[in-house]
């Protein structure tokens, strides 16, 4: 008998049991928990429709799913660490950088920043002041100049470019050296030539030009490969200083451009240009877990220094999907603003001049074969319509010769100025066009005058014709060539405007409100081969994402620049939040 009743208590237990766990609606999601929801925003995940009134769920730094405000909340709210109210602010992916420089962004916070100088008198000021505070000897640094966006043109000038007679007046006791807005040329002074013995005989390098005036002696402007005469003996100065004084002055600028990046929305960020030493240190703080923002990176050093050196590439998500290196850099020519891009005719106010070819065809076609070998995506730095055909013309041949490779997703860095017969290449090749929206506003003084009008209105940032095609472009600034805030390149994309005088530059070639966006966040993801974890708020990514302001997709065009950045958040970890 009570063997029986036994029997019957442990029936009618079982039989319990099974009935609370059948009266879970979803066992397995109901067992979860958030970490935060982030509720009362407009969504717009960029795959799918915006959710005006949204909410999205959080956990383990990935996102768990999204929807209206009040379902999110009637199924999640007990269940959530935190919840926030995001008062009809614009939630979206965060920003992803798709072409810039990161340690070079920090390191120009450390030094001067001359993008917002108007005039050549305005950089010789800035000079004297930093002369007063520094040692002599001490070298100056500086980036960010540009002739033709000066309000007060140079009188005694070379092809617009000032002589350095004022520069050096007011730093004798000083190296210094100023680098173009474009990265593409330098300035320096007399006590900088000097120390790299500039003399009159001294020889254009190929892929290089030195200025000169009437008399054949140095302005101080050295474009393109001349600009390592100088650059060289700055280098082998700094290799002199203890090894822990340059590693920790690096870290710095990188702690410095991480919070910089986050301040303005931006997530991840596209490095276009990396050497051997620092891929390694971004690998360690990935795997360390003290990266704050994403980095995808490509290698850049000479084919020579790194045909030998490839073991261990691609490095694919490092960490927690911090760190990728998985392409190589290469540059075909130079800048349009220092008459360095490459052009198929000659320049309309450079006649005679086509531009440089900065790395030889050749070796370019060897670092192409070199990554096909070895798996890795080609990015070559191409603006002149000659750069950029010969750039095609070496991915059609590496593509051809390896038909069982698929989906490459090969990059073109900037395309800036392309000949209507190669845009359909891009297409049929599936090259990505890594384009920079605020190029075009920032050129735009000067784009006519470099080019004429037909090759300008026919192939300059041509954003829509490439769309048209079916083509991905991927955004971003070239920071610190320009500002890396992304709120400027939105606007730029969408209006083809200048923000100080509202100059328009072949508006027909814009994109539209959304396209800009993809070009952001999922183009900028699809073009590093990370679609997948990022660059759309979709259940099962990282809950990488920024609240803004304003909706970017209705707010008035004139507005868009008001646009401010209320909270970034990588990987569910609040990263930056704005001061109320």
């Amino acid at each position: 008998m009570q063997n029986n009743l036994t029997f019957l208590f442990y029936a009618l237990w079982c039989a319990m049991m099974m009935t609370l766990t059948s009266c879970k609606p979803n066992a397995n999601v109901d067992e979860k928990v958030a970490d935060l929801i982030l509720y009362n925003a407009y969504i717009y995940p960029v795959t799918g429709d915006p959710i005006p009134n949204g909410a999205i769920v959080i956990h383990g730094g990935k996102i768990v799913t999204l929807g209206p405000t009040q379902e999110i909340l009637k199924i999640w709210e007990s269940r959530s660490g935190e919840t926030r109210d995001c008062s009809g602010a614009f939630l979206m992916p965060g920003f992803i950088e798709g072409h810039g420089h990161f340690s070079g962004l920090g390191e120009n916070l450390m030094q001067l920043d001359l993008l917002a100088t108007k005039s050549w008198q305005e950089i010789v000021d800035s000079v004297a002041v930093r002369a007063q505070k520094s040692n002599p000897g001490e070298w100056i640094i500086g980036r960010g100049w540009h002739q033709e966006k000066w309000m007060t043109p140079v009188e005694n000038n070379v092809n617009g470019y000032p002589k350095h007679d004022l520069l050096s007046a007011v730093s004798s006791q000083h190296p210094v050296m100023l680098f173009h807005a474009s990265g593409h040329a330098l300035f320096a002074n007399m006590a900088a030539m000097e120390a790299a013995g500039i003399t009159k005989e001294t020889p254009d390098p190929s892929g290089g030009r030195i200025l000169r005036d009437g008399a054949g002696n140095s302005i101080g402007v050295f474009e393109e490969n001349a600009m390592n005469l100088i650059w060289k003996v700055y280098q082998e100065i700094d290799d002199k200083l203890p090894a822990e004084e340059r590693v920790n002055r690096w870290y710095q600028a990188i702690s410095l451009a991480q919070s910089h990046c986050l301040s303005y929305g931006i997530t991840s960020f596209q490095d276009a240009g990396s050497t051997f030493e620092e891929i390694e240190r971004y690998q360690s703080l990935a795997e360390q877990d003290s990266l704050n923002l994403r980095l995808w990176v490509m290698l850049r050093k000479p084919y020579d220094e790194i045909k030998d050196h490839m073991d261990g590439f691609p490095i694919i998500r490092a960490g927690k999907d911090l760190f990728t290196c998985r392409a190589i850099k290469a540059a075909m020519d130079g800048a349009l603003g220092s008459y360095g891009a490459w052009l198929l005719e000659p320049y309309t106010d450079n006649p005679g001049f086509v531009g440089q070819n900065t790395t030889s065809i050749e070796e370019i076609d060897l670092m192409a074969q070199l990554a096909m070998n070895k798996g890795m995506q080609m990015c070559v730095h191409a603006i002149g319509d000659r750069g950029n055909r010969e750039v095609i013309n070496v991915y059609e041949k590496e593509i051809k010769a390896h038909p069982e490779k698929q989906d490459l997703r090969w990059r073109i860095e900037h395309a800036q100025h392309l000949n209507p017969a190669d845009m359909p290449r891009f297409k049929q090749l599936g090259i990505i066009a890594s384009m920079q929206g605020i190029h075009c506003t920032s050129d735009a003084p000067f784009v006519v005058k470099r080019l004429g009008e037909k090759r300008s209105s026919e192939g300059a940032y041509a954003w829509r014709s490439l769309l048209d095609l079916g083509v991905i472009i991927a955004n971003g600034t070239d920071a610190p060539v320009e500002r890396v805030d992304p709120i400027p390149n939105y606007y730029a994309s969408v209006t083809r405007k200048r923000l100080d005088n509202g100059q328009e530059f072949y508006h027909e070639q814009a994109m539209t409100r959304e396209e800009a966006l993809y070009s952001y966040t999922l183009g900028n993801a699809f073009a590093g081969f990370e679609e997948d974890i990022k660059g759309s708020l979709e259940p099962g990514k990282w809950a990488d994402l920024v609240l803004l302001s304003q909706n970017l997709l209705t707010c008035p065009e004139d507005s868009i620049p008001e646009t401010s950045v209320l909270l970034t958040m990588m990987g569910g970890a609040i990263r930056y939040e704005k001061n109320r």
